[in-house]
C-alpha cells in the first residue's frame, strides 16, 4: 500500500439508517473486512477518504445520509498456489463465477489446510479474481462448510464483489438447501429462532446461546416423510456459521452423517431392515446441499437464481428411502 491515493475510480458510499458503528475507520474497516484497519486509517491520513466532500479524520463520527468518498489501497499480494482441480462451473460472465462446489473441500486456505480449497482451484481456472473478504480469499464472498457441497458465488472484480457481499449484508439473498435428517419433524413447516454462538466447552463448535448469541434464523419445511428420516428443505435468513446443522440439531432432527451435531451414519442393511454387515455407509458425510441461490446481478441488477442439482451420494440416500422407507 502506498500513501497517496490509488489512481483508480472512488467508491461512494451512502451511510444507512442502521448504523452499528459511528467512528469512520471502524465503519469502514466493518464493511471492507479484507482491510485492516490500520490500512483503512492509513488511507484516511492520505485525505483518500471524504465525507460530505471534505477530508476528515479517522475518529470521525459518521451520521444517517452521510456520503463516503474513498479509494481503497491495494491489498498486499498473497501469494495462492494454483492447482488443476476441476470445477463444476454452473455459469459465468465478466462479473460471476457460479460454482457448484464438491464435498470434502474447504473454501478458502486457513491454517493446517493450506492447498486442496476451492481458492487453490480458482486461482488455477481465472485470472480475474476479486481481492475476496479476508486474506488468501480472492474471489470468496460467502462460504459452504467442508462437507456442504452446491452453489457458491464467486465474484472476478472488486465492484462486483462489493455489490454481492452488500446483498449478503443486507440478507436480501435468497437461499435453500437440502437436508436428509433423522426423523420426522412435528410441524411439516416452522420458523426456527435461535440465537448462536461458539459452544462453551468446544470453540470448533457452535450452539445455541440465549444469553449472548447472534440472531440466527432459519425457515424450513419438510419435502418428503419416510419411515425413520425426512428430507428437509431450509431458507437460512441469517449466515451463521453452521447455521442449519446447529437449528436442526436443535429442532431433535440432526442431518444425517453430521457427527459434530448427533447425526448418525447410515448403512444400507440399516435402510433395508435386514441383518448387520460390514457395509460402505449409504452417505459418508454431512447430507447438506445448498440447492438454490438468488440475487442481483451486480452490473444487469436482474434477480439470477442459479441451482446445483442434488448430489449422487443423496439422490442414492433418497433413492434407497424411496424404495425401503416409504410410508
Amino acid at each position: 500500500m502506498t500513501d497517496s491515493p490509488q489512481q483508480n475510480e472512488p467508491l461512494m458510499l451512502k451511510v444507512g439508517h442502521v448504523l452499528k458503528e459511528r467512528r469512520l475507520d471502524k465503519y469502514l474497516h466493518g464493511r471492507f473486512s479484507n482491510f485492516s484497519r490500520a490500512m483503512i486509517q492509513k488511507q484516511i491520513a492520505a485525505g483518500s477518504v471524504k465525507v460530505n466532500g471534505k477530508v476528515v479524520k479517522a475518529s470521525f463520527k459518521l451520521t444517517e445520509s452521510d456520503t463516503i468518498e474513498l479509494i481503497l489501497p491495494e491489498l498486499p499480494k498473497k501469494q495462492i498456489e494454483p492447482e488443476d482441480i476441476p470445477l463444476d462451473v454452473i455459469y459465468e460472465d465478466d462479473d460471476l463465477i457460479i460454482i457448484n462446489k464438491q464435498s470434502n473441500m474447504i473454501v478458502h486456505p486457513a491454517r493446517g489446510n493450506l492447498s486442496g480449497t476451492l481458492v487453490n482451484a480458482l486461482a488455477n481456472y481465472s485470472n480475474e479474481l476479486s481481492s475476496g473478504l479476508g486474506e488468501f480469499r480472492p474471489g470468496i464472498v460467502h462460504r459452504l462448510d467442508r462437507n456442504t457441497t452446491g452453489v457458491m458465488a464467486v465474484t472476478k472484480n472488486d465492484v462486483a464483489q462489493w455489490k454481492v457481499a452488500k446483498q449478503f449484508e443486507n440478507r436480501t439473498i435468497q437461499k435453500q438447501y437440502l437436508a436428509i435428517v433423522h426423523g420426522v419433524p412435528e410441524l411439516t413447516a416452522d420458523r426456527i429462532n435461535a440465537p448462536l454462538g461458539v459452544h462453551p466447552r468446544h470453540r470448533e463448535k457452535y450452539a445455541v446461546r440465549h444469553s449472548d448469541g447472534k440472531d440466527s434464523v432459519t425457515l424450513y419445511e419438510v419435502q418428503e416423510e419416510f419411515r425413520g428420516y425426512s428430507l428437509v428443505k431450509c431458507m437460512p435468513k441469517t449466515g451463521r456459521t453452521h447455521q442449519i446443522r446447529v437449528h436442526l440439531a436443535h429442532l431433535k432432527h440432526s442431518i444425517v452423517g453430521d457427527d459434530m451435531y448427533g447425526g448418525k451414519m447410515v448403512y444400507p442393511w440399516q435402510l433395508k431392515d435386514s441383518e448387520q454387515t460390514v457395509e460402505e455407509p449409504v452417505i459418508a458425510r454431512c447430507a447438506l446441499h445448498a440447492w438454490t441461490l438468488e440475487l442481483k446481478h451486480p452490473t444487469t441488477e436482474e434477480i439470477v437464481k442459479f441451482e446445483a442439482p442434488l448430489p449422487e451420494d443423496m439422490q442414492r440416500m433418497l433413492d434407497m428411502l424411496r424404495e425401503f422407507r416409504s410410508t
